[in-house]
């Protein structure tokens, strides 16, 4: 029981301290007159990914890279499956975005990509650096190639009420959130090998599914939110976005700092999964096809079909 608790205090920390991060670094870019561009390209973009970096980084350095790839690639796959399908059940999602197929063809690329390095047999540093790489080029030309990109970071800024618009509270807010989420990230990563070990699953099973829709709560919250107003078009750009930035610059970053081997389990299942929800994604804003109650709920269903699947293969490996 200590385990569970420890992990959702983990977790909720995660959360905390990742939001306070990015409205404590963003009041603090704010004050400074940094431009919009450079803030949305640097504190927005990296900053609300933190939490997912800081616990793949801590796996990582405990001798625990199951748990660090299992996140980026399952949490991948929660994107699609439940950030998608949940906003769904309240209200249908299309999208009419110009840029999203275009973006979409990215996300398959950065998905084909790994998958290549993943049959090296181990995401290395050079990997990492061409990954993160990859990133900065995508970053720059998916702001350049926007002709209301900047009005759309300047919105994102606005939107960030409260506090942390004053420099002194900013500065305490980003203070906060540094030393927060490395805490976080090390109780979840503690706490989800116990389980693990406890609930006789590999580690891999672990960072498949309870810590990577851990991390994908925060996307998986705004696209409910923007269901419930009608705008879960927003759901399929928050998608694909977060993708490409977990296998780039999350992926990549983690590799820098430590190379991570790539489990079996995850070759055989988890990286063709990844894979087939990408393609599903171009087929959804190929078509501009409207995902209704009906889709929705398959997508939903689909994961936790998934879900099943991976612990049941999960405790085979560990058997094995």
């Amino acid at each position: 029981m200590l385990d569970y608790i420890t992990f959702a205090a983990g977790l909720a920390l995660l959360l905390i301290a990742g939001d306070l991060l990015v409205r404590g670094a963003v009041g603090i870019a704010d004050r400074l007159s940094i431009p919009p561009l450079v803030i949305g390209l640097t504190v927005v973009a990296f900053g609300t990914s933190a939490p997912e970096l800081v616990v793949c980084v801590q796996a990582a350095l405990d001798g625990a890279p199951d748990i660090a790839i299992g996140n980026v690639v399952g949490s991948n796959i929660a994107n699609v499956l439940l950030v998608m399908g949940v906003p769904a059940l309240i209200a249908p999602t299309v999208t009419q975005d110009r840029d999203a197929v275009r973006n979409t063809i990215y996300m398959i690329g950065a998905t084909m990509l790994f998958i290549g390095i993943c049959f090296s047999g181990e995401v290395t540093r050079l990997f990492g650096a061409i990954l993160f790489t990859l990133l900065l080029i995508f970053l720059w030309e998916s702001v350049r190639g926007s002709r209301n990109g900047t009005s759309e970071l300047e919105q994102e800024i606005a939107d960030l009420e409260g506090p942390a618009k004053k420099l002194g509270i900013a500065v305490a807010f980003t203070i906060g959130g540094v030393i927060g989420l490395p805490i976080a990230a090390s109780l979840m990563v503690d706490s989800a090998r116990s389980i693990a070990m406890s609930w006789g699953v590999s580690e891999a099973a672990i960072g498949l599914t309870i810590v990577a829709l851990g991390t994908s709560l925060p996307e998986l919250a705004a696209t409910v939110m923007a269901a419930i107003r009608r705008e879960g078009a927003i759901a399929i750009g928050n998608v694909i976005g977060s993708n490409i930035f977990n296998l780039f610059g999350i992926m990549g970053l983690t590799a820098l700092v430590s190379p991570i081997p790539i489990p079996e389990q995850v070759m055989h299942l988890d990286i063709w999964v990844m894979l087939a929800t990408a393609l599903l994604v171009l087929v959804f804003v190929g078509v501009r096809l409207r995902i209704g109650k009906r889709i929705g709920a398959t997508l939903v269903i689909a994961y936790l079909l998934y879900g099943w699947t991976v612990f049941e293969k999960g405790s085979v490996a560990l058997a094995g």
